[in-house]
Parts: structure tokens; C-alpha cells; sequence
């Protein structure tokens, strides 16, 4: 007699709905990043919901090696965690979470590439805990920051009228590549410099060795936390060099979709504003978290209005 077989409950995991998937990465943006957060409301529902399940992805990534669990992470852990990536792009959900994300990827033609490279990123956090020269950490800030410039260019999308004049289809306006990669940056060099006193007692130096040594300044004074004229040289330095990495990103604002500017002028402000903040409280962060204050932000908004209509 034939045997029928009868089919497995268990081979097809119950997952959430897509649009709590999305709620949940709503949430988790929302409560770990509030200054992007306010720059996503300002997109489309479109734009915003893939934004916060690419963050989403992004911050797990993160959190493999700087997280609750951290101690236990291996790079078996992020091979795994690579192999998950690449389930995600065949269009297979892990988890809850993931829902979103392949949701995500089915609508816009992201490039595997820059998810991992961004893991890469994580890879060297494993086994580095100081960069002898800038160069060195400019890799690790294009791994696990320029690559967010690279996903979020394909959803913000190009602005199709650049080439809609008979003299510009010759010269067809590129996207925006580099400057999406220096925003990233830019953010990374300010959270590194946010983040000193955090990432010091956490026995981590992200201040490139070589410019510690240019203003006299050791390893063994950043891990006490001394602020003297040497450390604020130093800070100044480091300042400058993240300011001109936001000014590299702001040209190429102007050749985002219309939809997408206001948002990415708001968050490239509020974030420089960071620095401002560092200043203000004399290169203490060590002991104060430089942070913009929710009224401070509002402000800014009517500012990034204005410069993603005119430039």
C-alpha cells in the first residue's frame, strides 16, 4: 500500500506580518538613533520604511561585535552572520526582523557588495583596538559607515530630471557615490570622537596613533581622560578633518531625487552639529556625551528646507 506522508508543520518558520516587521524596525530606529530617526520622517513612507530595516540590519551588525553578546562573538560569527546575508538576498526571512529587510531588497536594486563590506568592518573590530595611521581607519569608517552612504543612496533614488535638458544627455550626471561614502564617513569620525571616553574604557582607541604623537599626547593620557591645550589641539585637528568630510558629501545632495534631499540635509546638520556640541562642553568626552537637544533639532529643520530647495 502506498504511504502517504503527511507534510511537516515545522519546515516553514510563522513569522510576523510585513507591516509589523516594518513597525519593528520602526521602533528599534526610533529608540537607538533619534537624530536619523527625525530625518526618515521626513521621507516618503516608501523611502522610510526600507531605510529603517536597512539600519536595522545595520545595527545587529554592529551589535555582533560591540553588543550585550559580544564576548561570545567569533568570526564563525560572522561567517554565519554573512551566510544569513546572503539567505536574505535569495529572498529568504531568518526572523522577524528580516521580514522587512527582504521586503526591502525585492524593491530596490541594492548591491550586496557594501552589506559586506560592512561585516568586514565588524571583522576588524574583532581583532584591532588601535589605528596606527588615518589611512588605516579610514577603511574601518568606509566598512562600517561609508557602506550606509552606498545602501541608502539606491532607496533616496537619482533625480531624473538632471539629464532631461537636450544639453545635458551628453554628459549624464553620475550618482552620487563618493559623496554618499564621505557622508558616512563623516558620521563614523563623529561618533569616534563622541564616543572617546565610551570606547576608552572599553580598552579601544580610535584616534589614529600617529595623531596622538603629532600633538604630544599618549595612549596613557587618553585612557585616564586628560584634557589639557594638547588634547584640545588634537580635538581640533580631528574636528576639522570630519568637517571636511561633510563638506565633500553636501555636493552631492543636489543630484538626489527632490524627495530625498530634505531629509539627508537634515541629518548631515544634525549630526555636524555634534561637533559643535563637543566644543561647546571644551572637548570634554570623556565624562559629558555630546548630544543636540530635541529644540535644537527643530530648529534645524526650516535651515535643511531651505538649502535642499537651493542647492
Amino acid at each position: 500500500m502506498l504511504q502517504l506522508t503527511h507534510p511537516s508543520t515545522t519546515l516553514t518558520p510563522k513569522f510576523v506580518s510585513l507591516q509589523e516587521s516594518y513597525e519593528q524596525c520602526r521602533q528599534i530606529t526610533a529608540e537607538c538613533s533619534k537624530t536619523f530617526y527625525m530625518g526618515t520622517l521626513l521621507m516618503p513612507e516608501a523611502k522610510r520604511r526600507a531605510i529603517w530595516a536597512i539600519y536595522v540590519w545595520c545595527r545587529r551588525t554592529d551589535e555582533l561585535v560591540d553588543g550585550p553578546q559580544a564576548k561570545f562573538t567569533t568570526e564563525s560569527t560572522l561567517d554565519h552572520w554573512e551566510s544569513t546575508l546572503e539567505s536574505l538576498f535569495s529572498g529568504h526571512a531568518k526572523d522577524n526582523l528580516d521580514v522587512a529587510m527582504v521586503d526591502t531588497l525585492e524593491r530596490y536594486e541594492l548591491d550586496i557588495q557594501p552589506f559586506r563590506d560592512m561585516i568586514d568592518g565588524q571583522r576588524m573590530d574583532l581583532y584591532r583596538s588601535r589605528y596606527t595611521t588615518f589611512e588605516e581607519l579610514k577603511l574601518y569608517c568606509y566598512r562600517v559607515a561609508g557602506t550606509v552612504g552606498l545602501m541608502s543612496t539606491v532607496v533616496m533614488g537619482m533625480d531624473t530630471e538632471i539629464n532631461a535638458s537636450p544639453w545635458m544627455c551628453s554628459n549624464p550626471a553620475s550618482p552620487p557615490i563618493p559623496e554618499a561614502v564621505s557622508l558616512g564617513i563623516a558620521n563614523q569620525l563623529t561618533n569616534i570622537l563622541r564616543d572617546v571616553g565610551e570606547d576608552a574604557r572599553r580598552g579601544r582607541i580610535y584616534l589614529p596613533l600617529e595623531d596622538l604623537e603629532l600633538f604630544d599626547y599618549t595612549q596613557e593620557d587618553l585612557l585616564k581622560g586628560v584634557i589639557d591645550d594638547r588634547w584640545r589641539a588634537l580635538m581640533r585637528f580631528q574636528i576639522q578633518r570630519a568637517l571636511k568630510y561633510y563638506q565633500e558629501a553636501e555636493s552631492g545632495i543636489s543630484r538626489l531625487h527632490p524627495d530625498a534631499r530634505w531629509p539627508v540635509w537634515t541629518a548631515l546638520m544634525l549630526y555636524r552639529k555634534i561637533l559643535d556640541v563637543i566644543v561647546e562642553n571644551d572637548y570634554d568626552v570623556f565624562n559629558r556625551r555630546a548630544y543636540v537637544s530635541k529644540a535644537r533639532k527643530l530648529l534645524y529643520l526650516p535651515q535643511a528646507l531651505v538649502r535642499s530647495q537651493i542647492s
